[in-house]
Parts: structure tokens; C-alpha cells; sequence
């Protein structure tokens, strides 16, 4: 029997960060590492809500609360992998490794091809490049589970969200009062974001995968 391939060490954690973290680093060389979500994350999650501005709040949950409906906290918690996929991002840089973004897509049936998808980075790390490392975290994750689609809903107002959609190839395929829908297919979305250079962290991402594919066909007969 062949081998089993590993992930690079470079690309895994073997600290806080846990055993299948990817390591890599933000457009300012900023060293994160991304991960699942689990429930021992609550306190982070929250500090890291309650860190976002009302506007970024706002924009992303559509209540600009200085804290988010309990259901939210609990859905993120609740990933498992298959239904649910959520991933995080955190700062190496400091000492407590607070959150800095996260990003989750839900589906009701592990037969359904289509999930709901959403990202959030907290205002102090925008513009670095988290939101894309989160999306390509996801799509690649999703990608093996047989996921061919996100869909995403955002307000018509989000201008940000929605040119960062589009870029990714998404197609706006409805509207509900302020908010705009769209639909993410995957495999194409991947397609755009491997033929880009920026952030330069995107090179682990698709590498910590490509070589959990390799590993997963590495047994032979």
C-alpha cells in the first residue's frame, strides 16, 4: 500500500491553533492561521462581534446591535463539517489570537448541491485580504462535499460584498426589498481565485487542500 501523503508542516499547526489549521499570512505579512469553528470558539466569536463597528454589523447581520441574536453565535457553533461548514481566522500576531473573520455556508440536506454562504472579517483587519483566504478556505472545503453552489444574500447597499461576489462570478438572481440575492457556483468561483497572485497567503490555502486530496487517494491496493 502506497503511502499516505502529509500537508506540509509549514501549512499545519501543531500549537493552539489546532492539529488541521492552515497556516499562511495576510497582504501586510501578517501571520494567521485558519481553522473550523468549534464551540469552545463562543468567547472568541462574541469578543469578536462585539470588535466590529455598528456599520459592519449592520451590514453583515442587518442590525447594527452591539451584540448578535443568540441564534447566530449558535448556528456558527454548530458546525459539523457537512451541513454546516465554518472556518475562522486567527491573528498569530497576538498573544490571545482573537478572531478576525469568519466564514460559514449552511445546507438543510446533505443532498442539497446549493448552501447559504456568508463571510465577516472585523473592521481592524479589513482590507488584508482575510475575506478572500476565508472564501477560498470554504469553497475548497465545500468542493469536496460535493457542494456545486453559495448562495448569498446581502443588502443592496453593501457595495463591498457585493463587487467581491461578482468578482467571484456570482450572479444576482433575485431581490427582496433591500436585499439582493445571489447564487456562487463553486468550481468556477475556484477556477478565478487560483489564477490570482493577491492576497499571496491564497498559495497555502490551495496547497493545505491539494494535498488533503492527494492524501485521501493515496491508498492503493
Amino acid at each position: 500500500m502506497a503511502d499516505r501523503a502529509q500537508p506540509p508542516l509549514d501549512l499545519v499547526s501543531q500549537g493552539p491553533c489546532g492539529d488541521a489549521s492552515i497556516h499562511t499570512h495576510l497582504e501586510d505579512g501578517r501571520r494567521i492561521c485558519i481553522r473550523t469553528v468549534s464551540p469552545a470558539d463562543e468567547a472568541r466569536l462574541r469578543e469578536g462581534i462585539a470588535r466590529m463597528s455598528p456599520r459592519s454589523r449592520y451590514l453583515r447581520f442587518f442590525s447594527g446591535g452591539a451584540s448578535p441574536p443568540d441564534w447566530v453565535i449558535e448556528r456558527l457553533l454548530d458546525a459539523d463539517g457537512v451541513l454546516h461548514l465554518a472556518w475562522g481566522a486567527l491573528d498569530l500576531g497576538d498573544p490571545a489570537q482573537p478572531a478576525m473573520g469568519v466564514v460559514h455556508a449552511m445546507r438543510p440536506d446533505a443532498g442539497d448541491a446549493v448552501a447559504e454562504f456568508s463571510v465577516g472579517v472585523v473592521d481592524a483587519y479589513h482590507g488584508l485580504g482575510i475575506g478572500r483566504l476565508l472564501t477560498a478556505t470554504l469553497l475548497l472545503d465545500a468542493a469536496g462535499g460535493r457542494l456545486e453552489a453559495f448562495r448569498a444574500h446581502v443588502l443592496s447597499e453593501n457595495d463591498a460584498a457585493r463587487s467581491f461576489i461578482k468578482r467571484l462570478g456570482g450572479v444576482h438572481v433575485g431581490q427582496d426589498g433591500p436585499q439582493a440575492e445571489y447564487l456562487l457556483e463553486v468550481a468556477p468561483a475556484l477556477a478565478r481565485l487560483r489564477e490570482e497572485s493577491r492576497p499571496g497567503g491564497l498559495a497555502a490555502i490551495f496547497a493545505h487542500f491539494d494535498a488533503r486530496e492527494a492524501a485521501a487517494g493515496g491508498g492503493g491496493g
